[in-house]
């Protein structure tokens, strides 16, 4: 792995928490927001050009809403989903879980139309990357439960990999981080829920 990555250390989650099958769409964007910023357009396209801010004032208003308490999930939770009890660097063969390495193509492809982890969770790896709540910051090499990474910094961590990244960025372990008011065409998330 790379840097970034180590040391290895034992993490628990003692809590439960549901996260989201699929990446938040478009349709589900605008129906909070009312419009979306997106480059690529379609309703069950994943929603992109979203800053972790904006994410951040798309779940006051979806809580607002009094259907359930949602946020983005910590990188320890995002990286137990993806992995949805695997040890290798996919969790499933790759060409058949992610969208990935597509180069020049300027389109994400509609969320849930590759193979889902033995979780059920699609695009886990690859379409478009994801915002994670962590501040980006170096891993404790002590034992911890329910880290919620650094105390503060310059950058969110990002996971998944996108639509233009190699195999190497879509491992379930690889990890990034971005400007809080960052927006790319690559860049999305999904929502974890502790209420069932």
């Amino acid at each position: 792995g790379d840097n970034d990555e180590k040391p290895v250390r034992m993490v628990t989650i003692s809590q439960p928490f549901y996260l989201g099958k699929c990446e938040v769409t478009q349709a589900q964007w605008k129906k909070v927001m009312g419009s979306t910023p997106c480059y690529s357009k379609g309703e069950n396209l994943p929603v992109e050009r979203v800053s972790w801010d904006d994410c951040q004032e798309f779940i006051e208003k979806l809580n607002s809403k009094g259907v359930g308490t949602f946020r983005l999930p910590t990188e320890a939770e995002w990286e137990y989903a993806c992995r949805a009890g695997t040890t290798g660097d996919y969790a499933g063969e790759l060409n058949e879980v992610a969208w990935y390495d597509e180069g020049l193509l300027e389109r994400t492809h509609p969320v849930g139309t590759k193979k889902a982890n033995p979780w059920g969770l699609y695009d886990m790896h690859g379409n478009v990357s994801e915002w994670c709540q962590d501040w980006y910051g170096a891993y404790s090499q002590e034992k911890q439960t329910d880290p919620k990474g650094a105390a503060d910094g310059f950058s969110r961590v990002c996971r998944g990999g996108g639509l233009y990244d190699g195999a190497r960025d879509c491992r379930s372990a690889s990890r990034g981080g971005n400007l809080p008011s960052r927006r790319s065409s690559c860049l999305g998330f999904r929502l974890v829920s502790t209420t069932p």
